[in-house]
Order: C-alpha cells, then structure tokens, then sequence
C-alpha cells in the first residue's frame, strides 16, 4: 500500500475533488490519501508542472501522484502513468504536466492508460471527468497493488510526452538571467529559475546590494536596487530583497508584503528577470 497524492486546479468548492477520493477508496478502503493542492490556476499546466517538481522527491519511493489540470479533456490528448528516475509515479494527461519532473529528475518509463481495463466502471459516457473516471481509479489501483506499472497499458516512448518550453537561466557579463517560472502564491513571492549555483558566479554573497530588472516580453516592469539576504528578517517590513528558496534558486519578495501584487508581476517564460551585483551610484 503506497501513499497517493492528489493535485488539481478544481479548488474545494464543489464536490469534484471528493468524488476522486470516493472513487479511490472504493478501489481500497485502506488507501491513505493525500492532497498536493487543489488551488493550481484553472488551465494552467506549467504551474501543475512545477508543483510537481517541488514535491515530488519529499515523498517517499513508489508513492503515486495524481496530476489533473486538464484543459484538453475529452480530446485526443494521451492519459498517462510515468516513473520518474527516483521511483514515483505520476497519472496524468500527457499536455505538459510532466516538463519539470522529466528536465530535472528524469522519467525512466511511460505506458498510456487503457481505458478498456483502467476506467471506473459504469461511468457512462462521460468525456469531460477524466479526473474521477480514469486518473483518480487508475492513480488507487496502483497504489493499491491492484495493478503493477505494467498493468496501466502499453508502453510508450519518452520521446513522445508532451514537454513546454523552458528558458535556460544564463550569465551575461555580470548578470544572470533567467524567468520567472512561479509564485509563491499565498505570500506574492517571486520564484525564479535561476539556481544558486548560477547566480553565485556573479561573485554576489549575502549582504550586498544586488541591481535587479523584471521585463514582460519587452515592457520594464521593475528595476531597482535591493538586498541579497539569508531570510525576511535581514531587512525592515516592507522592504524587498532577493533570497535563496526552497528550491535553492534565487527568489525575490517583499518582507511582509506581495511582490506580485504590488508591481502586478505574473509567471511564464515572457517574464524575464536579469540581476547583477550593484556597483553604486
């Protein structure tokens, strides 16, 4: 019995995420369930992917994911299992989930869903509940040893999943480079994709003073000079400055406060960050 996780963009006012755990336990009482997060932006596959990569490996081996942010449901889009280089499976559709768990952990094997074997039974003619009628049952078979990898379906190529385009974080002279991949959401912090590897060979350390430029496509946003801290507390509430996350890459926030909101700055490739040590006036 392995752990099953749960993430989607249905949020928790209805009874969508429910019927998933419903079905799951139908499947195998004993399951132990558990959710990722059910606020993912409607549509948004990037952010699903990225949420995945930040968890994934915290979870111990063989635990099964279940990732359904679906926009294309009812289409021609491939419904998926992976298993990632370090032993854990995903369920999902192949629309782009899987980018950031197949660049930065790897995927060792693919197999596509055979709904003849791998849907719930008696759901009808649905096409638009994927979610409950094929990933959430197929995600607690798994789980539940009522099925081994091989039991999902067919094998298919790696080479086949569906990725999304990813800017390389770079260096440029004195600068790094990179985008702006996501937001903590709940604090308005901006997460980047620039390591801190990276960013440490700008010979910028803790304490200075960092020259930081946010551009949507062509468009300057922000610019200004701020602090390169070890945490919120090295600077006065309200005041911004740039940290290393959890993800150990660089971030950007506002002590007590949203970045985001506060100069409206949102997430994708079309938001470009460049940050460069500050050499006064």
């Amino acid at each position: 019995m392995n752990p099953l996780v749960f993430q989607t963009d249905f949020g928790l006012v209805d009874g969508a995420v429910s019927a998933m755990y419903g079905v799951a336990y139908c499947v195998n009482p004993e399951l132990k369930i558990h959710d990722l997060t059910h606020d993912i932006t409607p549509y948004s596959v990037w952010e699903a992917s990225y949420r995945l990569i930040q968890t994934i490996n915290y979870w111990p081996e063989n635990t099964v994911f279940v990732s359904v942010v679906d926009p294309g449901v009812g289409s021609n889009r491939k419904s998926v299992v992976v298993k990632t280089a370090n032993n854990r499976y995903i369920v999902t559709p192949d629309n782009g989930t899987l980018t950031h768990v197949m660049r930065f952990d790897g995927i060792v094997a693919a197999r596509e869903i055979d709904e003849q074997i791998n849907r719930l039974p008696r759901s009808g003619e649905s096409y638009t509940f994927h979610g409950r009628d094929v990933y959430a049952y197929t995600g607690a078979r798994l789980a539940s040893g009522v099925i081994d990898f091989a039991g999902v379906g067919p094998e298919i190529p790696l080479d086949s999943l569906v990725t999304l385009p990813i800017v390389e974080p770079k260096l440029e002279g004195s600068a790094v480079c990179g985008t702006i991949d996501v937001l903590d959401v709940r604090f308005g912090s901006l997460w980047t994709n620039i390591p801190r590897t990276l960013f440490l060979q700008t010979g910028i350390q803790y304490g200075d003073r960092v020259s930081i430029t946010i551009e949507n496509d062509t468009r300057t946003v922000y610019r200004n000079i701020i602090l390169f801290a070890k945490s919120f507390a090295d600077v006065y509430v309200g005041e911004a400055l740039a940290y290393v996350n959890s993800l150990d890459c660089v971030a950007v926030a506002i002590n007590q406060g949203s970045f985001a909101r506060a100069y409206n700055i949102g997430t994708g490739n079309s938001w470009r960050i460049r940050i460069e040590p500050f050499k006064g006036f």
